[in-house]
């Protein structure tokens, strides 16, 4: 069996907020339907995290459930708890209509943090990233630059970019060039 790596084996960078990729990050897709008090429960007890109202994330320890769509959800955890948990959710929702996939070698986090983060992201996203709008616990599903990606910002007031494994260098490349201390200066 091939050892797992990160898509970039934690690279990161400072300036304008700081950039880093997260490492090795257990990440589980999860379909079903959310009204459904079964699967709330079941989703509860294997995380310790209640499913997310819409564009919210929930969380509790190190894990975090994502609301993705109104019925698909991601959970984001320990890299090697991933695997026992998709096993664990499995069994927990055989008898209903769902899905859970481990999504964890697919996908890659980014965190972004720093008085500027906000700033940075807004740059890359169509999305009003204002203290107003944007607030602890919400997520949204947007287009950074030319790609698909989740942020969400968590209690600390730190951000988290998903995307596709196979973009990662293009999303870091991105990320550090918004942050770049010079990226808003014009050249004369």
């Amino acid at each position: 069996m091939s050892k797992a790596i990160s898509a970039l084996e934690g690279a990161s960078f400072s300036g304008l907020a700081n950039i880093s990729e997260s490492g090795l990050t257990g990440m589980i897709t999860v379909r079903g339907d959310f009204s459904n008090a079964v699967f709330q429960k079941n989703i509860e007890l294997a995380t310790g995290c209640t499913v997310p109202s819409i564009r919210k994330i929930s969380q509790s320890g190190s894990n975090t459930v994502v609301w993705m769509s109104p019925d698909e959800l991601l959970i984001v955890t320990a890299h090697v708890n991933a695997q026992g948990l998709v096993l664990q959710l499995e069994e927990a929702l055989k008898d209903q209509h769902a899905l859970v996939a481990n999504v964890s070698d697919a996908r890659v986090c980014f965190s972004i943090s720093g008085v500027d983060a906000r700033e940075v992201l807004s740059k890359l996203a169509p999305v009003d990233f204002t203290e107003t709008e944007f607030q602890a616990g919400d997520v949204r599903r947007t287009r950074v630059a030319q790609i698909a990606a989740a942020v969400w910002q968590d209690d600390s007031g730190d951000f988290t970019l998903v995307c596709f494994r196979s973009v990662a260098e293009y999303a870091f490349n991105l990320l550090k060039t918004a942050a770049h201390p010079l990226s808003g200066v014009m050249a004369q």
